[in-house]
């Protein structure tokens, strides 16, 4: 089989491999669809930083091609479309054994995983010999749509931490996909959506699946605009979806009394922000920080995906061949796509 292999920042390399043989109590998996994630993205330009040689790839749509003669064939079938994740927590620390995956102690990106040449997530390769706890059933729809299981319930897990009530007024900063999946999770939640970029085509998009408001902060002042809106309440919920170190100051000046501030991307370089500890303390507000998803997240998501209560049709900007992975990334890391998909 092929996979493709980080050796380097910019170093991406398909070779060959020996397909995996399926142990008894695993499950043989040939990948039909890989979306490229940021976290990918950062590990090709090198601001992430791994061991290499590495494997990446976890937003992975995949259909079941064998089975280990310990596998319930009641629950698991060839020919089953699946979807593979939450296989990064180590399934041992209080965390994990709480359902709390996401918030995992150990959580690792470079587990070497049966049947692979290198450590990484594996997704990148034509077959993948998994744990059946790992896989979650989707129906449907496309394996590019599947795909994206993995960054919708990511974001499933983000909604859920934010405690969306219905009329609550709330502000999503950043129309990237997952700043737009913030957008439509919160549509459903009953919310009143302000969707924030400086993107006037992601800002259609907002208003397409469901944004009651939208601001070009190039052009309009979002607090003036949050103001207006609640009536100098504040927003109820404020999600900052972007890398920005000054958004995230700026987003506990929308916040009200009692709401909450979630801060859902990472940050290259970590480097302290400030706020005003008073506010907090008189305000009650909360900060908190979310990433990753657990299983229950992850099969909500699928749940959604396949009966297109989301849907992931308008996130994927491109479709490439495998043979052309580097182009895919290539593509992704110019910053105004979607998700580009790599197709086995």
């Amino acid at each position: 089989m092929k996979t493709a292999v980080f050796y380097g920042i910019e170093d991406l390399r398909i070779e060959e491999c020996p397909l995996p043989e399926v142990s008894e109590n695993k499950i043989l998996i040939k990948i039909e669809a890989c979306a490229l994630c940021t976290w990918e993205q950062r590990v090709y330009t090198g601001v992430k930083k791994v061991d290499y040689p590495f494997i990446g790839g976890h937003e992975i749509a995949a259909e079941i091609v064998a089975l280990g003669n310990k596998i319930d064939p009641t629950k698991w079938q060839i020919g089953d479309k699946v979807l593979f994740g939450t296989n990064l927590a180590c399934g041992d620390c209080d965390f994990c054994k709480s359902g709390e995956e996401q918030n995992c102690i150990d959580f690792n990106h470079s587990k070497h995983l049966e049947g692979l040449p290198h450590k990484g997530m594996g997704g990148l390769s034509e077959y993948m010999l998994v744990e059946p706890k790992h896989l979650f059933h989707y129906f449907g729809v496309t394996p590019e749509e599947a795909a994206l299981t993995e960054p919708l319930s990511c974001v499933v897990h983000s909604c859920e931490t934010a405690n969306i009530q219905y009329g609550d007024l709330v502000v999503v900063i950043g129309c990237g996909i997952m700043g737009l999946l913030h957008v439509a999770l919160a549509v459903k939640s009953g919310a009143r959506v302000l969707a924030c970029d400086l993107n006037p085509e992601r800002l259609e998009l907002a208003k397409k699946i469901g944004a009651h408001y939208i601001v070009d902060s190039s052009k309009e002042d979002l607090l003036a605009k949050v103001k207006e809106i609640s009536h100098n309440l504040g927003a109820n919920v404020v999600f900052d979806t972007t890398p920005i170190h000054s958004v995230a100051e700026e987003s506990v000046e929308l916040v009200s009394n009692t709401g909450k501030v979630i801060l859902y991307s990472s940050f290259y370089p970590d480097e302290p922000v400030s706020f005003s500890p008073d506010k907090l303390h008189k305000g009650g507000y909360s900060i908190a920080g979310t990433a990753n998803s657990n299983s229950r997240d992850f099969v909500r998501a699928s749940r959604m995906i396949s009966e297109r209560v989301i849907d992931m049709r308008p996130f994927i900007s491109e479709i490439i061949p495998f043979e052309e992975v580097v182009a895919g990334f290539e593509s992704a890391i110019k910053g105004d796509k979607y998700r580009v998909v790599i197709k086995f």
